[in-house]
């Protein structure tokens, strides 16, 4: 069963039909996987575990009338707190909703029980999601299994903690700026940022709307490529809710030809110098790449270097009014150092009317830009963060740094993270794979290319 823990989703599901195992004796040792590792990583912040078992023994008992409700069935996962959940507190990360509990499911939730899945728990985030590492006055901060010294990134960090340390199979995150793709870097684990429009955010918090929209996405979280695969068809489509999801078709990785692709790759932005570590990984994967048939190219996106700044002032234009209604609505009076620091930084950074009128205009003008650039390729490989790991605290101190993944929040295009490579210390180095949007199976299909190569996830000496 302990092998088991650290299988991925697809070969957990198929031993559950088989009934190999069951799903009440799997779930069971993810609690108590969780129950053994959570007092260092507090990653885990609630775990209805009753409620788990008795879900998973209503999936036996189906399973022994010959039900199969989905793809899913009887397998448990975990979500960001920031991700609404009925009858289980969901805070935010924020000391309003302490308490809240939902009565309703998030769309992606509903979705994921739809198909089979079990809830396990749920798991920390910074507050609002506004931080590249996972810490809040409610929950405290959460600790990487790799390094308990250090962040396992965020927002979605006490997601991949978890995921990593063989506590959950999957998960969910969402990502404004790299918070899906920056944790799964920082634990050696897979994620997907989607297209923009392709998963319905209905019942996240915060919700969808305002000129930001189109930055954040819902993606999920495994420790093998192929999981997110399966699981993000599952996800995808109109709710008719979320105003801006497009019914777009999605395809099948297992069909991508990759000796009919073409990559360029990068490993620096031109903002901030990534380590020679960083540089070493991407160069592996793409000489992973290339052996495969891929035809790859060192070549660098013209513009990118702008991402910073764009992206710096369009989440500062309204000089932090939208962040302080948020909590004034949720019922917050004290916020996080982190949120303090959040709202330092747009208040010095408020446009006018004018100006922000300006830098849609300047936004837009990027996005053609770069996607002009992807008409000589299929996809981008780049590092996912200039450095690997994550120091507690220090997210405001490093942000030019985490440009390398701000880029696609900007243009809107599917981001794949896959593990490539590790410092000496066992420390995860994680690859980007950007494809055309649209093409999450194309980013898919290349990053499961690189997992192979390079080895993709191993577990932590935890």
């Amino acid at each position: 069963m302990d092998q088991l823990l650290y299988c991925s989703v697809t070969t957990i599901a198929q031993a559950i039909r088989e009934k190999k195992v069951s799903s009440e004796e799997f779930v069971m040792a993810c609690v108590r996987r969780i129950e053994a590792v959570n007092p260092r990583l507090n990653a885990v912040v609630q775990l209805p575990a009753e409620q788990a078992l008795a879900a998973a023994r209503q999936a036996d008992q189906a399973l022994a009338r010959g039900e199969i409700r989905g793809p899913l069935h009887g397998v448990p996962f975990t979500l960001k707190d920031a991700i609404e959940t009925e009858g289980v507190i969901s805070t935010g990360g924020t000391e309003g909703r302490r308490k809240y509990v939902p009565s309703a499911d998030a769309t992606v939730v509903r979705r994921l029980r739809d198909a089979g899945a079990i809830l396990l728990g749920k798991t920390n985030c910074p507050e609002l999601g506004w931080a590249w590492e996972s810490d809040n006055l409610i929950y405290g901060r959460t600790n990487n299994p790799y390094d308990l010294s250090l962040s396992p990134g965020g927002s979605s960090g006490g997601e991949s903690a978890i995921i990593a340390a063989g506590g959950s199979p999957f998960g969910l995150g969402s990502d404004a700026g790299g918070s899906v793709r920056f944790p799964a870097h920082c634990t050696g684990i897979a994620s997907i940022k989607p297209t923009s429009g392709r998963v319905p955010r209905t019942g996240h918090f915060p919700g969808p709307g305002g000129t930001l929209d189109s930055l954040w996405q819902i993606g999920p979280l495994a420790r093998f490529v192929e999981d997110l695969a399966l699981v993000l068809p599952i996800l995808s489509g109109v709710d008719w809710h979320d105003a801006a999801i497009v019914p777009m078709r999605l395809n099948d990785p297992q069909a991508a030809d990759l000796k009919a692709l073409r990559v360029s790759f990068h490993t620096s932005n031109g903002i901030v110098a990534p380590t020679a570590e960083t540089v070493e990984t991407v160069e592996k994967a793409a000489a992973a790449l290339a052996t495969a048939g891929v035809t790859v190219e060192e070549l660098r996106p013209p513009g990118i270097v702008q991402t910073y700044e764009i992206y710096l002032k369009l989440f500062s234009a309204d000089g932090g009014a939208g962040i302080e209604a948020l909590l004034k609505a949720a019922g917050t009076t004290r916020v996080h150092p982190l949120m303090q620091r959040v709202l330092e930084i747009q208040r010095a950074n408020a446009l006018s009317a004018a100006e922000f009128g300006a830098l849609v205009a300047r936004w837009d003008a990027f996005r053609s830009v770069m996607l002009a650039f992807m008409e000589r390729c299929d996809a981008i490989l780049c590092p996912v963060c200039a450095f690997p790991g994550m120091v507690h605290g220090s997210t405001y101190e490093r942000l030019e740094a985490f440009s390398y993944t701000m880029t696609y929040n900007l243009t809107g295009w599917p981001g794949a993270v896959v593990r490539a490579g590790a410092l000496p210390s066992g420390l995860p180095i994680g690859v980007q794979i950007v494809a055309r949007p649209w093409r999450e199976d194309v980013a898919l299909a290349l990053a499961q290319c690189i997992e192979t190569a390079c080895e993709g996830y191993q577990p932590p000496p935890l």
